[in-house]
């Protein structure tokens, strides 16, 4: 179907299949007709690639991927969108769409059965509730992918591709930088969607990494540290790890001394590497 960019032309889609905006599921449909494209462009959509879609709405993105790559499975968590989505991508045989949740989806399984002898990438225009859920589980999957593009709300953005050791960086900024190298693309205006949220948002890319940071002895006792480090904003290292942790001051203390640091910094002052040494010293001390 062409002008799934058109108001009207989505007005008149979901009125005729009784559909209405999900709050609880944070849907706005891009209405900007210059958007989906270029995050396909952008997003690896193309010969040799396929790609799998978080969150389809009314297929506008899903449509300029399958123009591009060589096959589309999209997963749609709305069955009120799948009578919607039979119409608007009927002409594509290139797509398969998936009702569920991404978060229940066995993604090594999907990527094994629909994609075999092509290169993978993901692409999504992630609702803001769960913008970081779903980027931690596409990350920690270790999935053989070569990137994911996603649209999010573009406080989110800044914080994923700010640079370790400024003062943007979060414990999922720490994450991204693990596997990843996160990249901000373009900005899209809160007017592109209908309804129009409250926030401007941004495209941003993670080419993922084909190999991790070296160092890292333990990954669930290093992401614990993270977490632990950013669990309260502002504070030193020492106090925020000692109180998330439940260690007292003196041990944490020393394993930050015995890393190399000074007992002031913050953890948005560290780097890669002084996280990774960090968390080591701790595992040795508890």
């Amino acid at each position: 179907m062409d002008n799934l960019s058109n108001i009207s032309v989505i007005k008149d889609v979901l009125e005729r299949h009784n559909f209405s905006f999900s709050k609880s599921l944070g849907q706005n449909f891009l209405v900007n007709p210059s958007v989906c494209p270029r995050i396909a462009e952008m997003g690896n959509a193309g010969d040799g690639f396929g790609v799998i879609e978080i969150g389809t709405g009314i297929g506008v993105l899903t449509s300029e991927l399958a123009k591009r790559a060589e096959k589309v499975v999209a997963i749609e968590i709305d069955s009120r969108l799948m009578p919607v989505l039979e119409e608007t991508l009927d002409e594509f045989d290139n797509i398969k769409i998936i009702n569920d949740d991404v978060m229940n989806v066995d993604l090594h399984k999907l990527i094994r059965d629909e994609f075999e002898g092509l290169d993978v990438a993901v692409c999504a225009n992630l609702p803001y509730y769960i913008t970081s859920p779903i980027i931690m589980m596409l990350l920690e999957k270790r999935l053989p992918i070569k990137s994911i593009t996603v649209m999010v709300q573009k406080e989110a953005g800044v914080r994923l591709c700010a640079k370790m050791g400024t003062r943007d960086v979060g414990a999922v900024t720490v994450a991204v930088n693990y596997f990843s190298e996160a990249k901000m693309l373009f900005n899209v205006s809160r007017g592109s969607f209908m309804p129009a949220p409250n926030v401007d948002s941004c495209v941003i890319r993670f080419d993922i990494k084909e190999h991790t940071p070296e160092g890292v002895s333990d990954e669930k006792h290093f992401f614990r540290v993270v977490r632990a480090a950013f669990s309260q904003r502002r504070k030193t290292l020492v106090n925020s790890v000692s109180s998330a942790i439940g260690l007292d001051k003196a041990t944490v203390s020393d394993a930050v001394t015995k890393a190399g640091m000074p007992l002031t910094i913050r953890p948005e002052q560290m780097s890669m590497e002084n996280f990774i040494a960090f968390s080591e010293c701790l595992k040795e001390l508890i």
